[in-house]
């Protein structure tokens, strides 16, 4: 059964990083979205189970119903990158809502997944150069990166050590006007100080790679893998 709190940091961590000047560890409570991604086989709208709406559009492409020990996820096949055509029905998509946007509240990400490729974004919304910032998750060389892109300025965050194992990790990445803070299966791993300023576009939550490439001047960045559930987490829901 999925768990709809996925995390918690002790004190103690806590401590250690504000001893140490580092960007401290968010506390967002508010469960915003909660894809558990165990639809199943051959459907294509994924359930936010919150009751709030952010319902998403399976690609055609997309291993629904994939059984692993006793979890249900999506599957994302390996797909060659900047290798034409693009595959629109690789991605997973939620309409644009300013709900979702991150503006200055502090936000978080969390997931679970499983790869063995060492490339592909994961999940994101906007792309790099999009009025009003953008962020992302990806996963070059089989290491996690967290980016955000505010008003004010980027940061990324990089995991020091590759998840490809194909065994399943917990991700989550949290972004606070102290910094941005990347924990895998419940450690902080990486961590930079400073405040991005508010996020807010006018782009879907696409989740398995780009909308908008072509495979020959922007690559998609098709993600390959396996993803259980995504959950957005917010410290003030605004509403």
């Amino acid at each position: 059964m999925k768990k709809r709190r996925l995390w918690i940091v002790s004190v103690a961590t806590v401590g250690l990083l504000a001893c140490a000047g580092s960007a401290a560890v968010a506390s967002p409570d508010y469960e915003l979205a909660f894809w558990t991604m165990n639809e199943a086989p051959g459907a294509r709208t994924m359930r936010d189970v919150t009751g709030h709406g952010f319902d998403g559009r399976i690609g055609d492409d997309v291993a629904v119903g994939v059984r692993s020990g006793g979890r249900i996820a999506y599957g994302f096949e390996r797909l060659e990158p900047d290798t034409p055509p693009a595959r629109p029905g690789h991605l997973v998509i939620v309409p644009d809502d300013s709900r979702l946007d991150p503006g200055s509240r502090d936000y978080a990400i969390g997931m679970r997944l499983r790869t063995r490729d060492h490339f592909g974004n994961i999940i994101q919304k906007g792309q790099a150069t999009v009025r009003g910032g953008s962020f992302k998750l990806q996963i070059p060389n089989g290491r996690v990166q967290c980016w955000f892109r505010g008003s004010a300025t980027s940061l990324l965050v990089t995991a020091p050590k590759p998840i490809n194992d194909g065994a399943w990790h917990t991700v989550r990445c949290e972004r606070t006007h102290d910094g941005v803070t990347l924990l895998i299966d419940g450690r902080v791993v990486a961590e930079r100080a400073g405040w991005t300023g508010p996020i807010a576009n006018a782009w879907p939550i696409a989740i398995g790679g780009k909308t908008d490439c072509d495979q020959v001047d922007v690559g998609c960045d098709y993600f390959a893998g396996d993803i259980d559930y995504i959950a957005v987490d917010v410290d003030d829901p605004g509403w």
